[in-house]
């Protein structure tokens, strides 16, 4: 399910700001970025997040600013005295104006150190960082909630759909058999009356019947018409229901198929291809709620 979350949090001297963004995905995927010093916090960080979450793509920003303190950088003279004899001499071998810059030379590695207490403050900073997720994944979770509404509203209209159609297939499948009845007497009188033949009624009789048996559409309407309602009752009330969800797809589609293949009608066709139309919106939606 698409969402966003952010938030921003200065505590202690830690400045952090925590971007959650969403997108579908049947299963839960994580892609963290932090700022450099802070990667043994990753573990913590995606725990964090699949403890909210079940599904979706998920990616998360975390970037940690440090106010800087006196202690927190040295400056190396023996490291830089060599840099600049070495700069000189270099110069002079070569015959260069010698113009070097006290900029250039604390730009060059190892002239300026960063402080142990400084590389080391990942677990002093997680309580702000935890904190800042924790108020990102909550505007997630709002966000991600209206979304919700909005498609939960969706489904049911589907399944409102899905119920008119089946409705007028369960009208139409009486009227299959008559018309399937008067189809077979009108054929079965032309050919006797070709050839001078007796009709027995019972014979009539029998042909319908093994028709209406083998078209008998029935038990599937009212497992279908089950199905629409064991997933309305799902979505209304239960949480994490995503997979039961789309088990009860797989059936309602499972019913739908059996229906079209048992009706040899026009109509009836129709509507089950509007039926699996409204079942297909249905299977995209469900594939990302949790």
């Amino acid at each position: 399910m698409t969402g966003h979350g952010e938030a921003r949090l200065h505590q202690d001297g830690v400045g952090v700001t925590v971007e959650i963004r969403t997108v579908n995905n049947r299963f839960l995927k994580v892609a963290l970025r932090i700022s450099d010093g802070y990667a043994s916090l990753e573990p913590l960080i995606e725990a964090a997040v699949r403890n909210q979450l079940r599904r979706g793509s998920a990616s998360v920003s975390v970037r940690v600013e440090r106010e800087s303190l006196p202690d927190d950088f040295r400056l190396n003279p023996v490291v830089l005295d060599s840099y600049y004899r070495q700069l000189q001499e270099v110069a002079k071998r070569e015959s260069w104006a010698p113009d070097i810059r006290i900029e250039s030379l604390l730009a060059l590695p190892g002239v300026v150190t960063e402080s142990a207490s400084r590389r080391a403050d990942a677990d002093a900073a997680w309580p702000v960082i935890e904190s800042a997720l924790t108020e990102a994944l909550m505007s997630l979770s709002r966000m991600r909630a209206e979304e919700g509404a909005a498609m939960g509203r969706d489904l049911h209209a589907n399944c409102q759909a899905i119920e008119t159609d089946l409705g007028r297939i369960q009208q139409r499948s009486p009227l299959v058999i008559e018309a399937y009845r008067k189809r077979l007497l009108e054929r079965l009188n032309k050919l006797l009356e070709e050839f001078g033949l007796e009709l027995q009624p019972a014979d009539v009789v029998r042909e319908v019947g093994l028709f209406t048996d083998r078209g008998d559409i029935s038990e599937e309407i009212v497992r279908l018409r089950t199905h629409l309602q064991q997933f309305e009752t799902v979505a209304r009330t239960e949480a994490n229901s995503g997979r039961k969800l789309e088990f009860l797809i797989q059936e309602m589609l499972r019913e739908t198929n059996t229906i079209g293949s048992k009706s040899n009608d026009a109509d009836i066709a129709h509507h089950v291809v509007e039926i699996k139309t409204a079942i297909e919106r249905m299977r995209e939606m469900i594939q990302n709620i949790e």
